[in-house]
C-alpha cells in the first residue's frame, strides 16, 4: 500500500556505529521481541505507537513491528504523535534502532486502511504479519512473540479457519518444529492473578459436557511446566475452581465436581502435583485466597476472566502456554469504535511486552540450569 520510498518513513538500516545496541530492563543486550500489528483498522497501530513513546518511562523491551509502514505513518500523523518510523529488513535489526525510531518490518495491506472500518481485503496482510513474526521467533531472530488484537470475523474471508490466535499459533508451531504437535493452553495473567479457563469460546450450556478428566489432567501438567519454566515458580501451586455453586456440595448442586473434577485432581495429587479443589469459585479470588496458589484452573471463560478483568482491567495479559516459544498478547480486542481517536490505552500492550521479555529470560535460565 502506498509508496515504498515515502519520505516520512526512513528506509535506512541500523548498521552504523552511531546507534548503540538496545539494552533491555535486565541490563544486557539481547534480541528484540517480534510484535505482529494485528487488525490495522483497530487500535493495534495506536497502541504500538503509544508503547514506543513510553519506552523510557516503562523500560519497554525493544520490539520490531510487523505492519504496513504507510498505515503506521498515517495513524501516527492522525494521532499527532512524534514517532520516527524506520523500515528494517529483519527483527534482528530492531534492537539497534529502537531507542531512536520504531522499527517496522513492512507487511503491505492490499487496500487503504480507514481507522474503525475493517476491510476483509486486508485480512491476508494480518495473517502474513502473524506468520512472519512467528517465524522470526521460531528461527531465533526474536526473543518472543507478542501479538496485537485481530478481528476473526474479518479474517475468515481471507482463509483464516481457526477459532482464534491461540489455535493458529499451535498450528504454526507444528510447521516450524517438524515431528512435534502442539496443543496450546490460554492463560490470562496480571500481577495479582493468573487464570486458565478449561473451556473457552463455547456456549455456557455446552460447558458441562466438555469438562473431562483428560483435559483437566493435560491442562494442569501444562500449567505446572509453564509456571516452573516461564514464571520462575519452583514448586507451582494450582487451585481448581468447581463448576457448580459451592463446587456442587457433594452432588446436591450438580454432579460434575464430584464425579469428574475431584477424581482427576486426586490422581494428579497422587503423582505429586500440588493441586487442590474443586473449590467454590465465589471464595477463590479474594486477596487472602490468592496468596495460597500460583494459578487457578477455571472451568469456563467468564469464571476466569471476570476476576482477572475486575482486578486488572487495563493490565491483563493473554499468554499462550504449551508452545515451543513465548507468546503474549494484550487482553483486549480491536476496539474499532476508538481506533484513531487517541483514546486507546497501551497499558495492556506494555504489560504484554514486559511479560514476554520476563518469560523469555526465565526460559533461557531454565535451559541453562538443566
Amino acid at each position: 500500500m502506498g509508496d515504498p520510498e515515502r519520505t516520512d518513513v526512513s528506509t535506512a538500516t541500523a548498521t552504523g556505529p552511531e546507534v548503540e545496541p538496545r539494552r533491555d530492563a535486565g541490563g544486557h543486550a539481547g534480541l528484540a521481541l517480534a510484535l505482529s500489528g494485528g487488525e490495522p483498522a483497530g487500535i493495534g497501530p495506536d497502541i504500538a505507537l503509544a508503547a514506543w513513546t513510553r519506552r523510557h518511562e516503562h523500560h519497554t523491551p525493544a520490539f520490531g513491528l510487523y505492519a504496513d509502514a504507510d498505515v503506521m505513518a498515517e495513524r501516527r500523523d492522525k494521532l499527532r504523535l512524534d514517532v520516527p518510523l524506520q523500515l528494517v529488513s529483519s527483527v534482528r535489526e530492531a534492537a539497534r534502532v529502537f531507542d531512536l525510531a520504531l522499527p517496522v518490518i513492512d507487511v503491505r495491506c492490499a487496500v487503504p486502511v480507514v481507522a474503525g472500518k475493517p476491510d476483509p481485503a486486508n485480512g491476508r496482510a494480518v495473517i502474513n504479519a502473524i506468520e512472519l513474526a512467528t517465524k522470526a521467533v521460531a528461527t531465533g531472530d526474536a526473543a518472543a512473540l507478542v501479538t496485537n488484537p485481530i478481528a476473526k470475523h474479518v479474517l475468515y474471508d481471507a482463509g483464516f479457519r481457526h477459532p482464534g490466535h491461540t489455535e493458529f499459533l499451535a498450528e504454526l508451531a507444528g510447521l516450524h518444529y517438524p515431528g512435534a504437535s502442539y496443543r496450546s493452553v490460554m492463560m490470562l495473567a496480571a500481577d495479582t492473578l493468573r487464570v486458565v479457563p478449561l473451556t473457552i469460546h463455547v456456549a455456557l450450556a455446552a460447558v458441562p459436557s466438555l469438562i473431562t478428566a483428560g483435559d483437566i489432567d493435560f491442562t494442569v501438567r501444562v500449567m505446572t511446566e509453564a509456571l516452573r519454566r516461564d514464571f520462575g515458580c519452583p514448586a507451582p501451586r494450582i487451585a481448581v475452581a468447581g463448576l457448580n455453586p459451592h463446587a456442587g456440595e457433594n452432588g446436591t448442586m450438580g454432579t460434575e465436581d464430584r464425579d469428574v473434577i475431584a477424581p482427576a485432581i486426586e490422581r494428579l495429587k497422587a503423582e505429586g502435583f500440588d493441586v487442590r479443589g474443586p473449590l467454590s469459585a465465589d471464595t477463590l479470588f479474594h486477596a487472602a485466597a490468592r496468596e495460597t496458589y500460583d494459578a487457578v484452573l477455571a472451568m469456563y471463560h467468564d469464571q476466569a476472566l471476570i476476576p482477572l478483568k475486575t482486578l486488572a482491567f487495563d493490565k491483563g495479559v493473554n499468554i499462550t502456554l504449551g508452545l515451543p516459544f513465548v507468546r503474549t498478547s494484550p487482553d483486549h480486542g480491536t476496539a474499532f469504535d476508538i481506533a484513531g481517536t487517541g483514546r486507546a490505552s497501551c497499558a495492556s500492550l506494555l504489560e504484554a511486552l514486559a511479560c514476554a521479555r520476563q518469560m523469555a529470560s526465565h526460559r533461557i535460565g531454565a535451559v541453562h540450569a538443566s
